[in-house]
Parts: C-alpha cells; sequence; structure tokens
C-alpha cells in the first residue's frame, strides 16, 4: 500500500505564515522512526537495505515528514536520506573517534556548558525532531541533563552569579522542542539578569517542521529586551523550499537574525558546487551563511568525515566563485579551545 504524506496545515496570520502550536505539535507526533517505513514513504524497497536497520539499535531513527517531502523517491543517495539514513558503516569503531568529541560530558550546572568566556550553552531540551547520523551529540548523557523548570534553576544561579557572561545560547537536542509557554518562563529568568544582553537560538526544527515558527514564539523574540539571533543548521540547498521560506518570513519581519552553521559531510555536501548554490540559496532565502564546519569525530558515523584537505580545496573554490559575504568560515571546534578554530585557507 501506497503511504501518502500528511497535508501541512497553516494558518495566516497579517499576510504572513505563521501556526499555533497544534500544527507542529501534530507533525510531530508523526515523526517516522523506522528505517523500513521511511524508505517505503521514499518508493525504495526496503528488503535490499534490511541489514542497515540494526544501526538504528546505536541512535533511533527520527525523521519529521516535511523534511521527507523535500527528498527524491526512488534515489537511496538522496543528500537528504543519507544524513538521517542508518548504515551499517556505524558499528565499525574507528580509531579517534570518541564518545564526547567535544568534551562536553562534563556540565558546570545541570544542562549548562561553560566552552566559552563570555557565553553559555543551555540545554534546553534533550530532544530533536529529527536524529542526524552525524550527530556529535548522539551519545550526550541527556538523562543526566534533561531540563525542566527546577533543572534549570541551577543553570540561571550559575549564570547570574558570573558577571562576564553576556550571550546565553540555547541549544540541545533541539531547544524549540520546548513549548512557547516553556521558552517564555525561560526568557522571562533570563532578562531579570542585567548582565545578560544576547539570546542566541542554535535549532534544526524550523528546516525539518516549518510550522515550528508559530505566532507565540515571534512575539517572544520580537518583544524580549534580549537581543534574538537565530543560527538554523541547513547541510544541502534540497533543504530549503517555499514552505521553509515562507516560515521563515515572520522572523525575517521582526528583525531577527537569521544565520546558517552547516557541516561538510561526505557524499551530502563534499563538493564545491554543491556549497556554491547552497550559500546563493540560503541569502535568497534571507539566511546569512555564517559557519561550515569540519566533522567532529564522534563515534559511529566516520564514514561522514572529510579530511581538512580536501575542505581546503572545497573552500579555495568556494572562495573563487563567491562574494565574499557569502562565503561560511570553515572551522573546526576543538575541545577546550576558547573559541571556534579557523583552518588556514593558504
Amino acid at each position: 500500500m501506497k503511504l501518502e504524506l500528511p497535508q501541512i496545515i497553516t494558518q495566516i496570520d497579517d499576510d504572513l505564515h505563521l501556526c499555533d502550536e497544534k500544527s507542529w505539535q501534530k507533525d510531530l507526533r508523526e515523526v517516522i522512526t523506522k528505517p523500513e517505513q521511511l524508505l517505503a514513504l521514499l518508493d525504495i524497497a526496503p528488503d535490499e537495505y534490511l541489514q542497515h536497520f540494526k544501526a538504528r539499535s546505536l541512535f533511533p531513527v527520527r525523521v519529521p515528514m516535511p523534511f521527507i517531502k523535500r527528498m527524491k523517491k526512488g534515489d537511496f543517495d538522496d543528500p537528504l536520506l543519507k544524513q538521517v539514513m542508518p548504515l551499517t558503516n556505524e558499528f565499525k569503531q574507528t580509531e579517534g573517534y570518541t564518545l564526547d568529541p567535544l568534551q562536553e560530558h562534563d556540565t558546570v550546572a545541570e544542562g549548562l556548558l561553560h566552552k566559552y568566556n563570555n557565553r553559555v550553552l543551555m540545554i534546553v531540551k534533550a530532544g530533536c525532531a529529527v536524529n542526524c547520523r552525524y550527530c556529535f551529540r548522539r551519545h550526550f548523557p541527556y538523562e543526566d541533563n534533561s531540563p525542566n523548570k527546577k533543572r534549570w534553576q541551577s543553570a540561571l544561579h550559575y549564570i547570574a552569579e558570573n558577571s562576564s557572561i553576556s550571550e546565553v545560547i540555547f541549544s540541545g537536542g533541539d531547544p524549540l522542542m520546548a513549548s512557547d509557554e516553556h521558552l517564555k518562563w525561560l526568557v522571562e529568568q533570563l532578562e531579570q539578569i542585567p548582565h545578560v544582553t544576547r539570546l542566541r537560538i542554535h535549532t534544526r526544527l524550523p528546516v525539518v517542521i516549518p510550522n515550528r515558527v508559530t505566532k507565540s514564539l515571534v512575539t517572544l523574540l520580537k518583544n524580549t529586551r534580549l537581543k534574538p539571533v537565530m543560527v538554523l543548521h541547513i547541510n544541502h540547498p534540497n533543504e530549503i523550499d517555499s514552505e521553509l521560506i515562507s516560515a521563515l518570513e515572520p522572523l525575517r519581519a521582526a528583525r531577527i537574525p537569521l544565520f546558517n552553521q552547516s557541516v561538510l559531510l561526505k557524499s551530502v555536501n563534499d563538493n564545491a558546487q554543491t556549497l556554491i548554490k547552497l550559500s546563493e540559496t540560503l541569502f535568497d532565502a534571507g539566511i546569512q551563511p555564517y559557519y561550515l564546519h569540519l566533522f567532529d569525530a564522534v563515534q559511529g558515523a566516520a564514514h561522514f568525515d572529510v579530511s581538512e584537505q580536501e575542505a581546503v580545496e572545497i573552500a579555495n573554490s568556494m572562495l573563487a566563485n563567491l562574494p565574499g559575504f557569502l562565503m561560511p568560515k570553515l572551522v573546526r571546534e576543538i575541545a577546550g579551545q576558547a573559541n571556534k578554530t579557523p583552518i588556514n585557507l593558504a
């Protein structure tokens, strides 16, 4: 039986695409968690790929329907499918790859990482709407850092006691997995800390479920005294469609800066042509290219890695074909360093 994609339900508010919370939560309930069902939706015979399905035991499969809609049917090599499809390669133990490549498992408070001098990263929500197979936090002990209002108190106390902290980064998991009501409460707590002036949200959720950009979320970010910034995670130009562009329009109208960070992934986006198109498509959608990350050496995902030499060659080709303002910074994150490390392109 052919499986049909559900119709995306939206509502229009003031001529902008704005959804209520019930809409995106419906999309969240309908995520695909079985690789055989994912392939069936794409008209790919699951029987040919049974050997890969066992890898879901290492890291669960989660793929929202709006993201699946952008995949090419009948193509097992689709670049979006490759980011979420479990493979037998994940069982391979690779020397130099670890469970905690950025040494994040020891937090300064429950759900709080203080890696940079004037910025802290809050694990606002443990889960994600999509499980990307290359995720560097696929082994993170979320059970010990599963946030709620009570557990957030120690993080808020730490931030209040450290006057050098001017920026709080909401991360996860994905912070937008939290309800707008919980986000509002958390933002209000941060607003009471005078030295905190900026709020950065790192999220992939609007990319995979565009309905997550709700009226209440936009209102919250528009009205906070904190300067809000949203950093999206898009790796391939095929991830950007008219639905995503429409969903982001209220954020652009509210003058909330939108940036993008990508990960350089083998057989997904490891060529200059794809990344040039990504930068151009991002800019056309009102999103500023920001970072291009070298792969974090997490165990179970080594098959996504691209060598630094290859990355430099790709970046130089991009430089030759893009205006400077569309060129993302090629960086590597090194555990214990006070900043991301720029890669020398010379």
